[in-house]
């Protein structure tokens, strides 16, 4: 059996399909990591779905802010996002199935066997494997429940931006999901930054990567994750960035977690662009 992890596919249905055939990938034997962010920006984000939830039980998947857009429009009311091309999902014969499927997805994952954690953008310095997985279920049993609703209504928002363990309510399932699908730089205070975008070296001084953080509870861990375009592949023994910017003309990426972790690309199809 291969373990594979594999970036942000964003509707790269094409890329995906070629990508799994390039790892000879066997949903019988082998398992996918895919690190969030299924949907949205690309031409095939219904077929895309289609195709995960197919192959069941081979797929660990967690939810990245793309796809919480797709929730929202499907499940909540007035949300400041536009439908755009996940309309074909919305409207698709199976959309209640699909959307169901999806928002019974993890924000976060660990295999102790490989010591390893999979988030879609990034956990905050006090946070330890166990904190991280206890907040991210909070979140998944609100989508999952009867509070799905709700939660997706008061989701959009920076505030609160710093962490304290006194949060609660909506505040709290705000920085959690906040933290693990949208994070790419944060503040010597542990405040989260939404504004910066851009590789490392480029954020103002007060910034730091959310990975370089002093003190970090996870750093004996592998973190895999994606989000960060601008980051594209950064391995070592503990962090693996698969965002490689497939729907912005760049790459999809899978590395085998279980073997020699050398990765394997296909070439993106849609134009290039730069990321907004």
């Amino acid at each position: 059996m291969a373990v594979y992890a594999v970036g942000d596919i964003q509707g790269c249905y094409d890329e995906f399909a070629t990508l799994l055939d390039a790892i000879t990938f066997d949903p019988g034997h082998d398992r996918l990591w895919l690190v969030g962010d299924l949907v949205n920006r690309g031409p095939k984000s219904l077929e895309t779905l289609r195709l995960v939830q197919e192959l069941g039980d081979a797929v660990v998947c967690i939810l990245g802010n793309h796809d919480l857009h797709l929730l929202a429009l499907a499940l909540a009311d007035d949300v400041p996002v536009a439908a755009g091309n996940l309309s074909a999902v919305l409207q698709a014969e199976d959309s209640g199935e699909l959307i169901d499927w999806l928002r019974r997805r993890p924000l976060a994952h660990f295999d102790a066997g490989l010591n390893t954690l999979m988030v879609h953008a990034g956990v905050i310095n006090t946070w330890s494997v166990a904190d991280t997985l206890e907040r991210a279920g909070e979140v998944a049993d609100t989508l999952a429940g009867e509070s799905a609703h709700e939660f997706l209504c008061a989701m959009y928002g920076r505030q609160p931006d710093t962490w304290s363990d006194d949060l609660d309510g909506m505040d709290r399932l705000r920085f959690i999901t906040n933290c693990l699908t949208r994070i790419r730089y944060c503040a010597a205070n542990g405040r989260l930054d939404f504004d910066h975008k851009l590789a490392p070296g480029t954020q103002p001084a007060e910034l730091q990567p959310w990975f370089e953080m002093p003190d970090r509870a996870t750093t004996d861990t592998r973190i895999v994750f994606g989000h960060w375009s601008t980051l594209s592949l950064m391995q070592s023994e503990s962090l693996l960035a698969l965002d490689t910017g497939c729907t912005w003309g760049g790459a999809l990426t899978a590395v085998r977690l279980d073997g020699e972790a050398k990765p394997v690309q296909v070439r993106s199809r849609q134009p290039r662009v730069f990321e907004d």
